[in-house]
């Protein structure tokens, strides 16, 4: 080989990469000790997907020793390397894997990590939720050096890098190199010096990696024997009692990649027709890319122990939150993942899992409600999307769904509470849908109904508007928008010292208003109608009878979906002074103008009101001031 062949190429890192490793080089985290857990976790998938490859073609294995990982500490020298005979890289794996981030979040990730440098978990938690584990080494050391040999090649490669915006690539000599694997090796930073003492390695691999499913021995010092700290025992197959509760939150941390605590563990082991175990977790805090479009769930799947698939399509989107392992015995191990997938025994465990895991969630919902509202807070948002997308589970999924409501602002309102409480004559479940909670309640859509003492469901997250819309009802009572305009409340009594709703019929002034008010608003409106639901607003927007809910309508809107929208009916109170006030200026003819231009205004208003902005800001503008400007003078 030439001195030219010989010289290591010089390679720059992806720009995202480049401005991470300076984050952690160069920020103070409150648990450096994540590196270990993210490095461990690398070497053991290594050698998970070598096991695996090794199905199909036996030689790549041969009689080597047992898969393992090995971390070595040098405390004269003060390096740490983690040593693993898995799979191994070639030059393009490095290059891939190492020199850039296949994360289409890597930009929100990395303002979080940035804003989240020296809190308390802040960006450890991230760090692993992003699969960028093996960039963490940079928080201990100043410079990484990887040595690896892909199995079944007869070339090995050598990477190193101070993690400066470059990094190195040369070819290693096979006596210099792993047999096969991957050995990173670590000189720790001054701050970070403490790492290469053994006592602190073994504390943090039995603290963050007691859990692995592929044995971890510890060297410690040059020379020594190799002592195990891991025995590398799948963890879901021991049975249940001789897995103590900080041996389940281990596994979930290095899972899921968090420091919190699991809100729920479920681990069972299905015997029947399939058999297969499962280990699965809540977590105890949500995600920032929980709504990613992009995200994808995060279960691992194994049959007999060897790992199939890190990111197998075993839950709906609906579940993705939820972190699990499964262990098949009865899935094939020599057809590809795909097809794997694809078979009816897949399709069975997939669907025995959904139904465990409901099931474990209203178990929880009926048995420990506190502990229940802190999941549904977290999560529920993703749930009620199975509302929508398995029609068949909704019965199921009604009794875990939690509601804000205009009687229980807090939240936690169940559809049997509701049902159970309805008043004389509610014949229906009402409900309004938007974008904030608050300002829903705030709505003059309500007020008719808070005069009958009439609880509404409060419907703030995105999609809501599409069950609410396709379900059918609940224990025979049907959800009505409270802005559809066939909604009849009047055979509902008033609750004492409520406000009265308008009167059902207008005045001949205020009708003959009305009709000035449909003829100006002829370019925006469906109708304008007087408004038996109104009690203390002049105005308020509504759907037609059966014209599609405003907000269903705004969200296929703003994708696309529909090229356009409804005109709404405008609905004024026909008591209300300003009405009756604007009725008698216009009969008397003083200034038809001003009543154009209050229309308009009231028009605007209810659109406000409604979340929307004005229909033309700089009219709206102009109008207000000469309406201002008039009742000034």
């Amino acid at each position: 080989m030439s001195s030219d062949a010989a010289r290591p190429e010089q390679h720059s890192f992806q720009a995202d990469v480049a401005r991470l490793l300076m984050l952690m080089a160069h920020s103070v985290y409150s648990n450096r000790d994540v590196f270990l857990r993210e490095l461990i976790s690398n070497a053991a998938d290594a050698c998970e997907r070598l096991r695996y490859e090794a199905l199909t073609k036996p030689e790549l294995v041969g009689e080597a020793a047992p898969f393992s990982v090995t971390v070595s500490v040098n405390e004269g020298n003060r390096t740490v390397t983690i040593a693993d005979n898995g799979v191994g890289m070639n030059r393009d794996d490095l290059v891939q894997a190492l020199g850039t981030i296949a994360s289409s979040g890597t930009r929100a990730f990395l303002e979080r990590i940035a804003g989240s440098a020296g809190e308390a978990g802040g960006a450890p938690d991230l760090i692993g939720q992003f699969g960028i584990g093996f960039y963490s080494a940079f928080m201990v050391a100043d410079h990484v050096e990887v040595e690896t040999r892909r199995a079944g090649d007869d070339v090995a490669w050598r990477w190193t890098s101070q993690g400066k915006g470059t990094y190195a690539i040369e070819p290693l000599p096979l006596d210099a190199a792993p047999a096969r694997g991957t050995r990173v090796t670590l000189h720790l930073n001054d701050a970070s010096a403490d790492y290469a003492k053994p006592d602190r390695i073994e504390a943090i691999l039995r603290e963050h990696s007691g859990a692995v499913a592929i044995p971890v021995d510890l060297i410690d010092k040059p020379d020594a024997e190799a002592k195990r700290v891991v025995d590398g025992a799948a963890i879901w197959a021991k049975p249940k009692g001789d897995i103590k509760s900080e041996d389940y939150t281990e596994f979930y941390r290095g899972l899921a990649g968090q420091f919190d605590e699991p809100a729920l563990t479920v681990h069972w082991r299905a015997e029947g027709r399939q058999e297969y175990t499962v280990l699965a977790f809540v977590p105890g805090s949500r995600p920032f890319d929980l709504f990613d479009p992009a995200r994808k769930g995060r279960g691992k799947l194994y049959v007999r122990r060897v790992l199939i698939s890190d990111d197998a399509d075993l839950l709906p989107g609906w579940l993705r939150f939820v972190r699990l392992v499964v262990d098949s015995a009865d899935l094939p191990l020599n057809v590809s993942r795909e097809m794997i997938q694809e078979s009816a025994v897949f399709a069975s465990i997939k669907k025995g899992l959904v139904n465990r895991i409901v099931q474990e969630l209203t178990k929880l919902a009926e048995g420990e409600p506190e502990k229940f509202a802190k999941i549904w807070e977290n999560f529920g948002a993703v749930v009620k999307e199975g509302l929508y997308e398995e029609p068949d589970r909704r019965d199921a999924l009604f009794k875990l769904a939690r509601f804000v409501t205009s009687a229980h602002a807090e939240g936690g309102r169940t559809l049997e509470a509701y049902v159970k409480d309805l008043r004389p004559n509610q014949t229906a479940i009402y409900y309004l849908t938007g974008d904030d909670a608050s300002r829903l309640a705030a709505s003059p859509q309500l007020e008719g109904f808070r005069a009958r003492g009439l609880e509404i469901l409060l419907l703030a997250d995105p999609v809501d508007a599409f069950w609410v819309s396709t379900a059918l009802g609940f224990e025979g009572k049907p959800f009505k928008s409270v802005t559809q305009g066939d909604i009849d409340i009047k055979a509902i009594p008033l609750i004492e010292g409520a406000a009265a709703p308008a009167a059902e019929r207008p005045s001949p002034e205020v009708a003959t208003l009305l009709a000035f008010f449909k003829q100006t608003l002829a370019e925006a409106v469906e109708d304008v109608k007087s408004s038996d639901r109104l009690a203390q607003s002049p105005a308020c927007l509504i759907a037609p009878s059966f014209g599609p809910d405003r907000r269903l309508e705004r969200i296929l809107a703003a994708h696309g979906h529909v090229k356009s929208a409804t005109k709404p009916i405008l609905e004024v109170n026909p008591s209300h002074a300003l009405v009756t006030t604007l009725a008698a200026r216009f009969k008397s003819d003083a200034d038809k103008g001003l009543v154009e231009d209050a229309a308009w205004l009231l028009y605007d208003e209810a659109r406000l009101m409604d979340g929307d902005a004005p229909a033309d800001a700089a009219a709206f503008a102009a109008r207000l001031t000469r309406v201002l400007t008039k009742a000034a003078g």
